[in-house]
């Protein structure tokens, strides 16, 4: 009720309703009071604001970073195309196991807030399910053809080896040479079958490490981002030596991409951010150039690849992946040049274990399947050049791919502990969305 502009308001000859004081609850009133307990002295507009405001507070949760996540699809096409191609160059225009680690790192590091021990276990629930539902089906599928404990000539550490099936803190064994299955399987599938896995070994090491990393690189920052590349050198160049095979094995890959990871890790700790702008652009070139160099000092012209020169790449994926964070937009939603994509990069990254560990055997069956065409008179007399190329391969490898997403996937789901889904292309800002407005 107000005054009108022409008369006095006179308090007494006004109708008797509840005054503002009255209707609007007393916010100095300690929780729990009457005033703050009583619903009928709440008005209608309060109860449609709290309805309101309940999903919000609910669903708040980690905001997702929308770059990261589409360097890692980018990562995970590359490696795809990169297995299948072979192409030296495709690791240099972007080194997606470097980006990978840096990612996971960064991931990482923002779960440590949480205890280290308990960060861990959570991580090594994520990873390990999907390498044992891949386990089971490759390992039984070996021991149909005849391999056993006899095949290395040492059957206690036959046994003993397949402990890395479901731990790997070493490559798990694999059977070599094993003939293929006619019309679907090569020659020496296992080695294909068993070729992603040294990833998930240095994925578990690198977590193992994290919580000590994380205390290193907050105690010395640039001494513990620059330890995994002078160790590199340190073994690239002879520097040490270390007997047997699985040992030296593991702490090349540490090496070559552990800076990677602690550099992620230092991402999100806010190192990077203490620099100059200009720093990062003025040095991550040189520093790229210098791993070149060595790359091409080491033959890269001649066939190698970077895989093959573990300095070259520990130097050159440091370098790349300095620049990417650097240029981080830290998108918590896709520019308008990407929401098509949307799906599409949540599918990868929900369902990037799963694509990294069967993506071999996908292209391998995709190879063998394709190269029985050469047999169909018609094909071969009028399509030689369609048979020839490989990018009937590649997509026939990523149908096959998508059907591994439908049959396997949904173990990444049961590890984390989420309903399992068959096809989760669908962000989970959209899954969170109600499907009706408040009224």
């Amino acid at each position: 009720m107000t005054a009108s502009p022409y008369e006095p308001w006179n308090p007494a000859s006004a109708p008797v309703t509840p005054s503002v004081a009255q209707r609007i609850p007393d916010m100095t009133a300690p929780q729990g009071s009457p005033a703050e307990a009583d619903p009928a002295q709440q008005t209608a507009s309060q109860q449609i604001a709290a309805q309101e405001t309940a999903p919000q507070q609910k669903s708040k949760g980690p905001v997702r970073d929308r770059y990261f996540d589409l360097l890692r699809a980018v990562a995970l096409f590359r490696v795809v195309l990169y297995h299948l191609m072979g192409w030296a160059w495709l690791p240099v225009v972007f080194p997606s196991m470097g980006v990978m680690f840096a990612l996971a790192g960064n991931l990482m590091a923002r779960s440590l807030k949480r205890p280290p021990a308990q960060v861990v276990r959570s991580r090594m629930r994520r990873l390990l399910p999907p390498l044992w539902l891949m386990g089971a089906i490759g390992v039984t599928g070996m021991l149909l053809q005849g391999w056993g404990p006899n095949a290395d000539g040492h059957p206690g550490w036959w046994w003993f080896h397949l402990v890395f099936w479901i731990l790997p803190l070493s490559d798990p064994p694999f059977a070599e040479g094993l003939a293929g299955l006619p019309g679907l399987l090569g020659d020496n599938w296992a080695a294909d079958f068993a070729g992603p896995l040294w990833y998930i070994r240095a994925y578990l090491w690198y977590v193992l490490l994290s919580p000590f990393l994380l205390r290193a690189l907050r105690a010395l920052p640039w001494v513990t981002l620059l330890a995994p590349l002078a160790l590199s050198a340190a073994l690239e160049f002879g520097y040490l030596n270390l007997p047997g095979e699985r040992f030296p094995s593991a702490l090349t890959d540490f090496s070559t991409f552990g800076a990677c990871w602690v550099l992620g890790m230092a991402y999100q700790e806010g190192v990077l951010k203490r620099l100059p702008r200009y720093v990062v652009p003025s040095v991550a070139p040189v520093i790229g150039a210098l791993g070149l160099w060595y790359a091409v000092s080491q033959g890269f012209k001649t066939g190698y690849d970077l895989d093959s020169i573990p300095f070259a790449q520990a130097v050159w994926s440091f370098a790349t992946v300095l620049l990417l964070l650097h240029v981080s937009p830290s998108w918590t939603e896709w520019p308008r040049w990407l929401r098509r994509w949307d799906r599409l990069i949540t599918l990868l990254n929900s369902r990037a274990v799963t694509i990294y560990l069967w993506h071999n055997v996908c292209i391998l069956i995709a190879a063998t399947i394709w190269d029985q065409l050469w047999g169909v008179d018609f094909m071969y007399q009028h399509f030689s050049w369609l048979l020839e190329s490989p990018w009937p391969i590649l997509a026939f490898a990523w149908v096959l791919i998508g059907s591994c997403i439908v049959w396997f996937g949904w173990m990444e789901d049961v590890a984390a502990k989420r309903k399992p889904q068959l096809w989760p292309n669908e962000s989970r800002s959209k899954r969170s969305r109600p499907k009706t407005g408040a009224h």
